[in-house]
């Protein structure tokens, strides 16, 4: 039997990468390669890299390098994913999710730079949200709240009106520290104990409802 759970919100933070758009197939051609040139075990680097910006990711794989060669490293490996798209697609139902939402607070709060970002939703065939959190506007990566905290200021509400979407350890846990409520979305997101979990975007139906309320109809 189908159970079918609802969430109510005012306004709707989204992450990118696995969450909307698949790009899968260029994290882990750009990782792997980066894996290989430290000497590490790829596979071991693969499940830690979602979520976080890049250098993030290498300061917690190698504490004791140079932030300096981890800065230097994420730029590189920017350019490298900004120009390679082979595989990028949307995510299940992200089309029909997307437009869902168009017309309703919501915004994109992503570890992607602006170019990247703008890539890879144009390779998805997504909107851009005319709100848009990205590595240049936070301080901090996730799993620091800092990113969607900015989102819910920027669209005028507040965390516990917004409810999150994220694939990842470091994006449940940012949204979590925000005071925010999280669907994960995708099997990674079901390891860490989101507010509800959805395999994609095909499993969710959006519904406006009076005085601002959007509800989430979340079929498991």
């Amino acid at each position: 039997m189908t159970a079918t759970t609802t969430l109510t919100a005012r306004a709707l933070l989204l992450d990118m990468d696995s969450t909307i758009v698949n790009s899968e197939a260029v994290v882990e051609r750009c990782w792997r390669r980066w894996a290989d040139e430290q000497g590490l075990p790829a596979d071991e680097v693969l499940r830690v890299v979602h979520g976080r910006q890049g250098w993030a990711t290498m300061a917690a794989l190698l504490p004791d390098r140079p932030m300096e060669l981890n800065m230097a490293d994420n730029r590189r490996m920017l350019e490298q994913e900004t120009a390679d798209t082979d595989g990028v697609v949307p995510v299940p139902g992200a089309p029909a999710f997307m437009a869902a939402i168009a017309a309703l607070p919501h915004a994109l709060v992503t570890s992607a730079d602006i170019a990247l970002s703008d890539v890879r939703m144009a390779a998805a065939g997504l909107a851009m949200p005319s709100v848009r959190i990205t590595a240049e506007s936070v301080s901090a990566s996730k799993p620091d709240p800092e990113g969607f905290l900015k989102g819910a200021a920027e669209l005028g509400h507040t965390p516990e009106d917004c409810i999150v979407f994220e694939d990842s350890e470091a994006g449940i846990a940012a949204g979590r520290a925000a005071g925010m409520r999280v669907v994960g979305v995708g099997d990674r997101a079901a390891e860490f104990a989101p507010t509800a979990h959805i395999r994609d975007l095909t499993r969710i139906r959006i519904e406006a409802l009076p005085d601002g309320i959007i509800a989430l109809h979340i079929t498991a």
